[in-house]
């Protein structure tokens, strides 16, 4: 049997397979080791997010205003009526035929204008009798004069007698009564010569005629020719409540009567049909100064220029008097005010940043704003948007607005830039194209 005898490589082989498992052994232990580390770091992670972290108090947010002092007008609206301040008929005075119309109807006239002319005739022969008749009574008591000139030496003389004396007085006498009794009778004649002449009694607007030409006029106010309004200054008239005025006495305000002592006076200014304010202010010159028992109320006058003839007689408008001036009065916003069952309040913030509940009393409403009668001091911060869920002594947060509006401002200006970049980029694309 043959002896097989072994070369050495096989040992070389083995030594090499035992040097590879013990470096592939090595090289993972390694690699479990880096895992290890990999998953503690990854545990470190996660324990240290999710660790209970300390929470901090969420304080509403509010906004607020400072309390301003300011001069309050109050006013009281009412509806009005304008009128004229003269509205006059023009009627004929004496009788007789409508004869001339010197005017176009619906202008202006100007007073002591001649606007109709009524037959003269009868009128004119009655004055030119009156007139004779004064002539002849004039020269009988000239004559009567003269005989009393030439008795009277007479009589001191002992040439005429008491009697021719006496009758020569009263003859004067009685030619002096004829005298002055046809003056009177020239001047009747003469005035009623002059009412044929129909003139305006002051300057307006006349209205058209309510006659024709040739109709028969007569005396007593039976014939009315025209009417002729004033409306350079109109008038306006309103009804006030009771209430009011009573409120107007407490302040110490008389309707219809200027106080120097003031520095404003009870104005009212007046909306037109188209919701337009008039520019002009009228003044109250009158007040009635009795309540009329059914309605509750009592009228009341202002005195309104009129120089370019907008306002029209006869037409109904809002009325706005001013019944008061709030000098240096406390006024906040309404939006920041609570009215309940026992009364107003209002929050305020204190140093602290915590809410107080305060009531008030309130005053007259102005537009958005309320006076403040009672319970607040100028300065003071109210809180006027967020207070809903406010409870008294919660702490806040102040919005800032400014802040708010500067961060809207920057994202405009920059989505605006953005566009302007998109609209470059586009156009130099249109020119690569």
């Amino acid at each position: 049997m043959q002896k097989v005898k072994f070369s050495p490589e096989p040992q070389k082989l083995k030594e090499t397979v035992r040097r590879l498992l013990r470096v592939r052994i090595q090289l993972t232990r390694r690699q479990w080791i880096v895992a290890v580390a990999a998953l503690a770091a990854v545990a470190a992670l996660l324990i240290w997010l999710l660790r209970p972290q300390t929470q901090q108090p969420v304080y509403p947010i509010v906004a607020v205003e400072p309390v301003t002092t300011d001069n309050v007008n109050i006013y009281g609206e009412y509806v009005g009526r304008i009128r004229a301040q003269q509205f006059v008929e023009v009627r004929a005075r004496v009788e007789g035929y409508l004869e001339n119309m010197l005017f176009a109807e619906g202008t202006y006239v100007n007073k002591n204008q001649v606007l109709f002319v009524i037959n003269q005739d009868q009128y004119r022969a009655k004055a030119d009798k009156a007139r004779a008749q004064l002539k002849k009574d004039e020269a009988q008591a000239l004559k009567a004069e003269r005989d009393l000139k030439r008795i009277r030496p007479l009589f001191e003389q002992n040439a005429a007698s008491q009697l021719d004396l006496d009758n020569a007085e009263a003859a004067y006498e009685s030619a002096e009564a004829t005298v002055a009794m046809s003056e009177a009778d020239l001047a009747q004649a003469e005035l009623e010569l002059g009412y044929t002449i129909v003139r305006s009694p002051l300057s307006g607007h006349i209205s058209e005629r309510n006659v024709d030409l040739g109709t028969l006029v007569g005396p007593g106010g039976k014939s009315l020719l025209a009417t002729i309004v004033k409306s350079d200054t109109v008038l306006v008239d309103f009804s006030m409540t009771a209430l009011d005025y009573l409120k107007s006495k407490e302040r110490n305000i008389n309707l219809g009567q200027q106080d120097s002592t003031r520095s404003w006076q009870p104005n009212i200014t007046i909306t037109l049909a188209d919701n337009t304010v008039y520019p002009y202010k009228g003044y109250v010159d009158f007040a009635e100064p009795q309540v009329d028992p059914q309605t509750g109320t009592f009228s009341v006058r202002a005195e309104m220029p009129n120089p370019k003839q907008v306002l029209l007689p006869g037409q109904f408008t809002k009325v706005k008097l001013l019944l008061d001036v709030r000098e240096g009065a406390l006024v906040v916003p309404m939006k920041a005010v609570t009215i309940e069952k026992g009364g107003a309040y209002i929050y305020t913030m204190r140093k602290d940043n915590a809410v107080e509940k305060r009531f008030i009393e309130l005053g007259p409403e102005v537009g958005n704003n309320v006076v403040v009668e009672r319970g607040l001091a100028e300065g003071e911060m109210v809180v006027v948007e967020g207070f809903h869920k406010l409870t008294p002594g919660m702490k806040v947060r102040v919005s800032d607005p400014e802040a708010e509006a500067g961060d809207s401002i920057t994202t405009t200006k920059n989505e605006v830039t953005g566009v302007e970049e998109n609209t470059t980029g586009t156009k130099d694309n249109a020119k690569g194209e």
